[in-house]
């Protein structure tokens, strides 16, 4: 038993820590019930479960929140789309967001898958250190899919 100043009251019975509780005006809380003999604080309870709410928030704000930004490219895009592709791909990286780099075939062009995968891991190798393959490229249907994240 522990009183609303912090102090230790030892063990005693149920009526008489109700009855301290109800002198100092705190409310009797027990804290682990599992324990023997159960262990009690005499405290205000609606300032602790505003004190909780208030650590539950700021742990909330301050935990960061990783996004899949997704990348769309086909086996024909051209070198300068590609650059412009790369250079969101290191942005979304920089902010530590996963990116899923997506090669999309049309009609035909699942022909090409060598080449879709070429260019997958073209952009990884220029991206070097800055990144992580989660995913190797493979094909999914008509889309070859990889998943590359930023390096910690």
């Amino acid at each position: 038993m522990v009183s609303g100043s912090g102090e230790q009251l030892g063990v005693m019975n149920l009526s008489d820590a109700l009855k301290r509780a109800e002198e100092e005006g705190l409310d009797l809380v027990e804290v682990a019930p599992g324990a023997a003999p159960p262990v009690c604080r005499i405290m205000d309870y609606g300032k602790y479960k505003y004190q909780q709410s208030k650590k539950l928030h700021v742990a909330k704000k301050s935990q960061s929140t990783v996004q899949v930004k997704e990348i769309r490219m086909r086996p024909k895009t051209e070198a300068h789309d590609l650059d412009v592709k790369f250079r969101h791909i290191q942005r979304f990286l920089e902010q530590g967001n996963k990116v899923k780099v997506s090669v999309l075939f049309r009609g035909r062009e699942i022909v090409y898958a060598d080449l879709g995968k070429k260019m997958v891991l073209d952009i990884v190798a220029k991206l070097g250190d800055l990144c992580v393959v989660d995913q190797e490229p493979k094909v999914e249907g008509r889309r070859m899919i990889a998943i590359i994240s930023p390096k910690k």
